[in-house]
């Protein structure tokens, strides 16, 4: 592994093994790289599956000829993996949850909201049904009831009482297909502008997330840049650390005490320990992502509690009874010609004569659902899904307390890379040292003849 690393980390190889697994390196590294390339650009950001091969494949060659033949780009492609630890990294983290959530939970919830919205529409396609049948019901019972009543008035002796020759009727217009007609395209220009929104929500999130995808990328390629341009060119970038270099300089000028009395601010780079300053510091890195958190929380809360809404309304729409509903009507009628007769011998003879007895029953059943209206069951959501976003967020978290080392990883990095600009590095921190120690002599010198 040393000489694998030796040989990666040098400006040019100094032997025919070292080119060798330079290029073997650089090679595995351009395939991983454009494999997952790959995989984000087709399956998190839903690029076509020939754009997403062809910038894979020709990104992993131009990456494979830079990192074999341009030794600062190499360093700087290798700086990008702690990098990753950083805020850059929590971002292109949280991109992928988001995207994760707009991509498998929000369609989620929009399909059993259909489904929901697919119930009520049954319900009242049925209700309407019944309805329409029930004034058929009426419209034929008072068509019988008009003939009875036709009958009596035929029947009547009067001669300022004419028969008739109507019908009492009861009229209803009663075009169930167009009733049915409209209704259908009701429903199916709600399920359109539905699903239209549906649409415009989920282009805009994935546009979203391309564009903040893209932006994270080139900020972590920026940011990396930035640091390794840094440390280059400024000896003083990130130049707080005790390094085994420093403490063998430090031993050549005999100035070793002043790593054991070094101010606060040094920080030994092969030590554990993070300081209160830097817990502060991890504690207010986590208040962005703790917010996103709740707000991914409540959208796959959401999916479940719209699942167990259309879970639940189509188990009671199921369960819906029939309501009968019962029409009773009784008629009679009876003529008296001779009324005073029934007064003369004291109703024991009456002049009364039964015309019609008319006596029908009609039922009919009120249905809420029927066996024809074909609704899709609820899709559940998917438990992976909230698995995954909760994983990466814990990811999240960690990356958040491992900050600090991926941040000394950096510099190791740029040291093993460049150990000439390291040496000159150690060799500032040191005189800069030496020097705030004999500003300290003086100043106890001079505090010394004051008194």
């Amino acid at each position: 592994m040393l000489d694998a690393w030796s040989a990666y980390s040098k400006p040019v190889p100094s032997s025919c093994s070292e080119l060798l697994t330079l290029f073997l390196q650089c090679w595995c590294i351009a395939v991983l790289t454009g494999g997952l390339l790959y995989n984000w650009m087709f399956s998190s950001l839903e690029y076509p599956f020939h754009l997403s091969s062809a910038i894979a494949v020709s990104f992993s060659l131009l990456l494979l000829l830079i990192l074999f033949l341009v030794h600062p780009v190499r360093c700087m492609f290798t700086i990008i993996i702690p990098t990753l630890g950083t805020k850059q990294g929590r971002r292109l983290l949280l991109s992928t949850c988001f995207m994760i959530v707009a991509v498998n939970t929000i369609p989620n919830i929009m399909d059993n909201i259909k489904t929901i919205l697919q119930v009520i529409k049954c319900i009242c396609k049925n209700y309407s049904e019944s309805l329409l049948t029930s004034t058929i019901l009426l419209g034929k019972a008072s068509m019988q009831f008009g003939h009875q009543v036709k009958e009596v008035t035929d029947k009547m002796a009067d001669n300022f009482l004419m028969p008739r020759n109507g019908h009492f009727q009861y009229a209803v217009d009663h075009r169930s297909s167009w009733v049915r007609e409209q209704m259908l395209i009701a429903s199916q220009k709600i399920k359109d502008d539905f699903s239209a929104v549906e649409l415009l929500v989920k282009q805009a999130l994935l546009v979203a997330n391309r564009v903040a995808a893209g932006f994270f990328l080139f900020y972590l390629l920026f940011e990396s840049a930035w640091y390794l341009k840094s440390y280059l060119t400024n000896l003083r970038f990130d130049n707080i650390y005790i390094t085994k270099k420093l403490k063998g300089v430090a031993m050549d000028k005999k100035a070793a005490h002043l790593l054991t009395s070094s101010p606060k601010k040094l920080i030994r780079s092969t030590g554990l320990k993070l300081s209160r300053e830097e817990m502060m510091l991890c504690l207010v890195r986590m208040m962005l992502p703790s917010l996103v958190l709740m707000v991914t929380a409540v959208i796959i809360a959401t999916d479940y509690v719209a699942f167990h809404l259309a879970d639940t309304a189509m188990n009671e729409v199921a369960q819906f009874p029939t309501v009968p509903i019962t029409l009773n009507i009784k008629y009679d009628a009876k003529i008296n010609a001779l009324p005073f007769i029934g007064k003369i011998f004291n109703g024991v003879i009456s002049g009364e004569q039964l015309i019609v007895n008319f006596e029908r029953t009609y039922q009919q059943n009120l249905t809420f659902i029927s066996a024809d209206c074909t609704m899709k069951r609820p899709s559940p959501p998917n438990n992976f899904v909230a698995l995954a976003v909760g994983m990466l967020y814990c990811i999240i978290y960690a990356m958040i307390l491992l900050e600090t080392y991926a941040q000394r990883l950096r510099r190791k990095i740029s040291a093993s890379f460049f150990e000439t600009q390291e040496e000159q590095r150690v060799q500032y921190l040191c005189r800069v040292l030496l020097k705030k120690q004999e500003e300290g002599a003086a100043t106890a010198a001079e505090a010394e003849r004051d008194l």
